[in-house]
C-alpha cells in the first residue's frame, strides 16, 4: 500500500485553474442573483392587453375646454399654436 504526503499530486497549475474557476462561480451566482432581482422589482406589463395609449396633446386641450378650464379664446388659439398656424398676434395676458 502506497500512502501519498504532499499535494496529493496538484502542481501551481491545478491550484491556478482552481482558483479561477471559483472566482469565475461566485461572480456567475452574483450576478445572476443581481439580474434576477432587477427582473423581480420591474412592474409588469399588462399581459393579453392592448399597450396604454396616451392622448394627443390636442386631446388633452379638447379635454380642458370640455370642462370649462379654459375658455373658446384660448382654446382656439392653443390649437392654433399646437397645430403650428400663425395667430393674430400675441395675446394680452390679463387674466393671469
Amino acid at each position: 500500500m502506497m500512502i501519498w504526503y504532499g499535494d496529493n499530486g496538484m502542481s501551481g497549475w491545478g491550484y491556478g485553474l482552481m482558483t479561477v474557476g471559483m472566482v469565475l462561480f461566485w461572480v456567475l451566482v452574483i450576478v445572476g442573483v443581481v439580474l434576477t432581482v432587477r427582473y423581480l422589482a420591474q412592474p409588469s406589463a399588462p399581459v393579453g392587453g392592448a399597450p396604454i395609449v396616451r392622448p394627443s396633446a390636442e386631446q388633452v386641450l379638447a379635454e380642458r375646454f370640455a370642462r370649462g378650464e379654459i375658455d373658446a379664446d384660448e382654446y382656439h388659439h392653443r390649437l392654433a399654436t399646437l397645430r403650428g398656424d400663425s395667430g393674430p398676434g400675441p395675446r394680452s395676458e390679463e387674466r393671469r
